[in-house]
């Protein structure tokens, strides 16, 4: 069962005050989208996002993947009912079943977004360009969109587009700023077949002795996010007015493919992360302007 359990408040407005909460803890970046939308879609939406946090970071948790896979399943059966009072004792559980039936969510997107995850708490690679847009679609792409369904359902359908595109380079640019954690674990999210276009496999990537072609890997990579990343932008017509909080965090996508790309095989060993404050520019940014 996730850490998360405590006592569970009593009144709506006490569920959503802890999940803003342990969204601050956790994903600070979607805290501040969360303040920089509508009042009263804050708290639905720091559900959502803090059950995404809360899926993305068991590999964090855990030393082993079997209790990884438990902790997951406790979600699994929680939107399936089959975890009968459970979520009782959770507010952020409960926070998110609110959430879900105020909203109409489809309870199978989120089933798939907590089976992707099971993919992080192995080793495997990830074998192709293909696996990597999918892994993406069920977890930040998917993100995007439900978030649509809570700022504006009406308009949530003309945004898929660029939900779908916008999501594979945002989870492009989020492993490349995981990067040297990944190293360290042994995890190797480039896909094989672009490794194999540079000479490289996942253990000759992993060593960090091939410079130049892991910087040519990294390269290759970030292409693939600017490749999602312009038809994104090119689709971003179909996004509402009132669902550009959903976007918010796409804005920190082209700033770092900008850094990885510039250093290369450097990101290995360097963080990359742009400091809070210039997140919080252009996020800010991002909203009065509708561009990322």
């Amino acid at each position: 069962m996730p850490s998360t359990e405590k006592p569970m408040a009593g009144r709506p407005a006490d569920l959503y005050d802890f999940s803003l909460t342990a969204l601050r803890d956790s994903d600070r970046d979607r805290y501040l989208a969360c303040l920089l939308s509508p009042e009263e879609k804050r708290g639905p939406l720091s559900a959502l996002y803090a059950f995404h946090a809360e899926i993305a970071r068991v590999r964090d948790t855990v030393r082993e993947p079997l209790p990884g896979e438990i902790r997951l399943q406790w979600w699994r059966d929680l939107l399936d009912g089959t975890a009968a009072g459970e979520g009782e004792s959770n507010p952020l559980a409960a926070a998110l079943l609110k959430v879900v039936r105020d909203y109409s969510l489809p309870i199978g997107v989120l089933q798939d977004m907590i089976d992707a995850r099971v993919f992080d708490l192995y080793d495997d690679p990830m074998e192709s360009r293909a696996s990597l847009e999918g892994y993406a679609g069920e977890t930040a792409s998917a993100l995007i969109q439900l978030a649509s369904l809570i700022l504006d359902p009406k308009g949530a359908t003309t945004s898929v587009d660029a939900a779908g595109h916008a999501g594979v380079a945002q989870t492009i640019a989020g492993l490349l700023l995981l990067l040297p954690l990944h190293r360290r674990r042994g995890q190797v999210y480039l896909p094989a077949e672009i490794l194999a276009a540079t000479g490289l496999d996942r253990d000759r990537f992993l060593t960090g002795e091939d410079r130049a072609a892991i910087s040519h890997a990294i390269r290759a990579f970030t292409g693939l996010g600017r490749d999602h990343l312009t038809k994104a932008r090119a689709a971003s017509a179909g996004i509402s007015r009132w669902n550009r909080p959903a976007f918010l965090t796409v804005a920190m996508v082209a700033p770092v493919l900008d850094r990885a790309e510039k250093l290369g095989a450097g990101l290995l060993e360097h963080s990359i992360q742009p400091p809070q404050w210039r997140r919080q520019w252009w996020m800010w940014r991002a909203l009065r302007t509708g561009r990322w």
